[in-house]
């Protein structure tokens, strides 16, 4: 009786898919299409792709040891740093303050002058640190990044067409992951998310990420002739979504842990999950039904 009624349930997730998978399309198409939208007019605003902190941008970051408001700190600083920020960092076991993160792209020696005659003491590197970056560095090691996540991205698509031959294929597989990577940038700037350099290695992490489930996918799909093709879809499915959900549950658990006490960490963590959430909606459906699709017309 049991095996009845999975395979009933199975024969309706089958029906139900054969019929809808060309409109499950639309779901990340409109996505897609509000993406382009939303990032046309924010680089118009912003004249660039993302909002970057001081590492790409350059400036001036004081870390100050000790249990600092931060509020009140702003409210009194505000005025006389330029782009503030802050950050706490805690103690991952007591959970307590012991030191504030002051990001600001005003210069390292005002920027001491100021905080002294706001805390009333001198910084010393017994109880602070400065770390202070060239705008020209880091506008050029931010170009490199860039170059980096195209020449790994170009490369991922040579490795595509190499391994399945048939150009639709492979370019859904290179939609798929395309897609993860703009849908988890508009959702970033979104946020109001300031990009590290450590925001951008994890975007290029992303790619490993977005392509492997595709890969997957295809594989299965065009590749194996046993079973039928709902049989190798489904078959595909189970183990793509094991693999993408036991990597967004351990990026959710690292970001809970490591939110309090480093931000680059925080941040890694913040687009990996942003990102494999999409990447289950663009695998399982995007480049699942391109394929699909695909395989019926070719039958």
């Amino acid at each position: 009786m049991e095996e009845e009624q999975k395979e009933k349930k199975l024969r309706k997730l089958e029906n139900f898919h054969d019929k809808n998978y060309k409109l499950l399309l639309l779901i990340p198409l409109i996505i897609l299409i509000f993406s382009f939208i939303y990032m046309a007019s924010f680089y118009s605003v912003n004249n660039d792709i993302i909002r970057k902190d001081i590492s790409l941008k350059g400036g001036t970051s004081v870390t100050i040891n000790g249990n600092i408001n931060a509020e009140e700190l702003e409210q009194a600083l505000s005025g006389k740093l330029e782009e503030m920020n802050t950050r706490k960092i805690y103690d991952l076991i007591t959970r307590e303050q012991i030191a504030i993160i002051i990001e600001t792209t005003s210069s390292g020696d005002y920027v001491k002058q100021v905080l002294e005659d706001y805390l009333g003491y001198k910084l010393t590197e017994q109880n602070s640190s400065f770390e202070f970056t060239g705008s020209t560095l880091s506008e050029n090691f931010y170009k490199q990044l860039l170059i980096a996540i195209l020449i790994a991205f170009f490369f991922m698509a040579v490795v595509v067409f190499i391994i399945f031959k048939t150009p639709l294929p492979s370019v859904a597989v290179i939609i798929s992951a395309f897609a993860d990577i703009l849908m988890t940038l508009v959702v970033v700037n979104l946020l109001g998310i300031k990009v590290s350099s450590a925001g951008i290695i994890a975007f290029l992490m992303l790619i490993g990420y977005s392509v492997d489930t595709d890969i997957l996918l295809t594989t299965r799909m065009l590749k194996r002739n046993e079973g039928s093709l709902n049989e190798r879809l489904f078959g595909a499915f189970k183990t793509g979504v094991t693999m993408t959900l036991t990597s967004l549950f351990a990026a959710v658990f690292a970001l809970i842990v490591v939110k309090s006490f480093s931000s680059t960490l925080t941040q890694i963590f913040t687009i990996l999950s942003i990102g494999l959430s999409f990447d289950l909606l663009n695998t399982w459906v995007t480049n699942a039904s391109i394929l699909k699709w695909y395989m019926e017309k070719k039958k």
